[in-house]
């Protein structure tokens, strides 16, 4: 009796406790990775034939297109991942960083690009307002001081109670923070010519909101736009899914793609089993790196939801996209690796967004050309462009509408470059709200995730942790810290923390 007590203790002990990550996207790779680094056996189970969920990659005639996220910002929170495994990210892929970092359109004939060097930044600046490169280095000063309270602070906390964010430097710099300031108030204090406010807005964009609506804390998207760098990682950003996914696997992640769970069987506010079509699987704990809105309305049964229909029809979404993935079998000249469309008014575009939702009547739009640095990703002599116009989550997405944008895009890029494009594109494709909800189970077709205001921020937005469901923990852009590749990455980190904490004995 004595002995067979004990070798239930050692069979205990000796067992590997176990995960399953739901989703292969950024969030639910830097999950699998650290809790495989912390001796949990890990299982990732992807809908998508592939990984990488919103930054898969499309290959057709030769073309290669980053299908989703294609701005390579914030390359210290990469560099601190691989880090953690006792890795450079050198070991998996190589990056060159953008010299100019972008071009932005104003019109036909006037664009500015933006220069690596900050010498050369600040002269461009100083060209468009006199007197503004001493206000930038003052921006960028208070901008250093929020990118290093915010990443070292902020978005590594797993955000359940405002009691975290008692923090001796946090709470002497709240005021510096500028956390209930708006961005949009916040650059006007500095600036008054329209194309340097428009510059130093734009990286908003990224957090799913609008200068009036984003607290001006979210400046530090400025000094990572500007002093840090816009990079570019060879072979296209696919490339860093690569590399996360062999690191996984050198860690004994297992993957199994093509694999949607249909449902998460609880008993006594634990999962006892994940649901697949045919036969499902136990573990430990579960990570929904996907859809949480999917995970928590279609995934659980009733009883165990923290969040009502009525939540999640009042959450401020971050906007939808559509997307153009065109293979053109020549040069197109005027184009840079990264060009922005600000020709049109975007506070009209940006409220047919978010407080009159509409198709937009005259867009912004963001091309990526990665093949403008890479000869990896296009035919010799042909070029790889990916159009993207910001539209309203919960649209009406049809075939007229994209022709209709299409026919849009092709006359502005005919108009600014003076060339033909129409007649020279061999590849084709269009991407919008039915194939984000039909690929990654978005909630009304969503882009990004929730937006960045400051209602929806740290504590404010859905939990890391299940309060109903004692094994069930969220990563990704719905949850903290919040949408973009960076982020997603961290809150991955996150998640398998807190699990190794709780689940510690």
């Amino acid at each position: 009796m004595h002995l067979s007590f004990v070798c239930i203790v050692l069979n205990h002990k000796m067992r590997k406790k176990s995960a399953i990550v739901i989703g292969a996207g950024f969030s639910g790779l830097s999950a699998a990775s650290h809790l495989a680094k912390e001796g949990y056996a890990v299982r990732v189970l992807e809908k998508n034939d592939i990984p990488g969920g919103r930054a898969r990659k499309l290959e057709e005639q030769g073309f290669t297109f980053d299908m989703g996220p294609s701005w390579y910002w914030m390359p210290d929170v990469f560099d601190r991942f691989f880090e953690s495994f006792g890795k450079k990210t050198a070991d998996f892929y190589q990056l060159e960083r953008l010299d100019p970092s972008y071009r932005i359109v104003w019109g036909k004939n006037d664009h500015t690009d933006l220069p690596a060097d900050f010498n050369s930044f600040l002269e461009m600046f100083e060209s468009l307002e006199p007197g503004s490169a001493a206000k930038l280095e003052a921006f960028l000063k208070e901008a250093e001081f929020k990118y290093r309270v915010g990443i070292n602070k902020l978005v590594y906390k797993k955000s359940a109670s405002p009691l975290e964010f008692i923090d001796p430097e946090l709470m002497t710099g709240v005021f510096k923070l500028h956390v209930f300031k708006s961005f949009h108030d916040y650059v006007r204090k500095y600036f008054k010519n329209p194309k340097l406010i428009q510059m130093l807005e734009f990286p908003v964009l990224f957090l799913g909101g609008t200068p009036k609506t984003t607290p001006a804390l979210y400046s530090l998207m400025n000094y990572g736009d500007i002093k840090l760098g816009t990079w570019y990682p060879q072979g296209g950003m696919y490339k860093v899914v690569e590399g996360m996914v062999d690191l996984a696997k050198s860690l004994g992640v297992e993957f199994e793609y093509g694999t949607p769970v249909h449902k998460l069987d609880i008993q006594n506010r634990e999962i006892k089993q994940v649901l697949l079509n045919s036969h499902g699987y136990t573990a430990d704990v579960v990570v929904a790196s996907a859809d949480y809105h999917h995970v928590e309305q279609s995934l659980l049964p009733d009883g165990y939801r923290q969040y009502t229909d009525n939540y999640w029809e009042n959450r401020v979404m971050s906007p939808s996209s559509l997307i153009f993935y065109l293979g053109i079998n020549k040069p197109v000249g005027k184009l840079k690796h990264h060009t922005l469309f600000f020709d049109e008014d975007f506070s009209k575009h940006a409220d047919e967004i978010y407080n009159d939702p509409k198709w937009p009547e005259r867009p912004s739009i963001y091309l990526s050309n990665t093949s403008k640095t890479d000869n990896s990703v296009a035919p010799e002599g042909m070029e790889n462009i990916m159009v993207l116009i910001p539209v309203a989550p919960d649209l009406n997405d049809n075939e007229d509408v994209r022709e209709k944008y299409f026919d849009y895009v092709i006359e502005k890029l005919e108009n600014y470059t003076g060339e033909s494009i129409r007649d020279n594109i061999v590849y084709k494709r269009s991407y919008a709200h039915r194939d984000f909800a039909n690929d990654y189970n978005a909630f009304k077709g969503n882009a990004y995730g929730l937006a960045n205001t400051l209602m929806q921020t740290a504590f404010l937005k859905p939990k890391l942790q299940s309060k109903k469901v004692k094994n069930l923990f969220y990563a990704g852009q719905l949850t903290v810290p919040g949408p973009g590749v960076p982020p997603a990455i961290i809150s991955g980190e996150v998640a398998a923390r807190e699990i190794v904490k709780q689940f510690k004995n």
